[in-house]
């Protein structure tokens, strides 16, 4: 399966599974959404003790929603994908196009 696939299917799975839907985005319009999706792709070792169970202190919200997979590099990336996928949508959906 492809990157941008499994972009997809991780993001409909947080939509569908977790209940982060496209109107609760709209509440993060501080960089929330691309920050957390910074955290996903960071290496355990950019942490700021190096521990991969460590919160990176960039981490926008609640300790609760941090739910890394270590280990699994290519899951760190598709939720850090899916973020970003949601950060771009939001974005569209207020009609910014930041540069565009």
């Amino acid at each position: 399966m492809s990157g941008i696939m499994r972009i997809a299917l991780e993001r409909k799975r947080q939509i569908e599974e977790e209940g982060f839907t496209e109107k609760g985005d709209y509440q993060w319009d501080t960089g929330e959404l691309a920050r957390a999706a910074m955290c996903y792709c960071m290496e355990p070792a950019d942490y700021e003790d190096g521990d991969e169970d460590a919160i990176p202190q960039e981490w926008p919200w609640a300790d609760e929603y941090w739910k890394p997979t270590p280990g699994n590099r290519i899951r760190e990336l598709e939720k850090a994908g899916a973020l970003i996928a949601a950060e771009i949508d939001r974005l569209l959906r207020l009609g910014a196009s930041h540069g565009n």
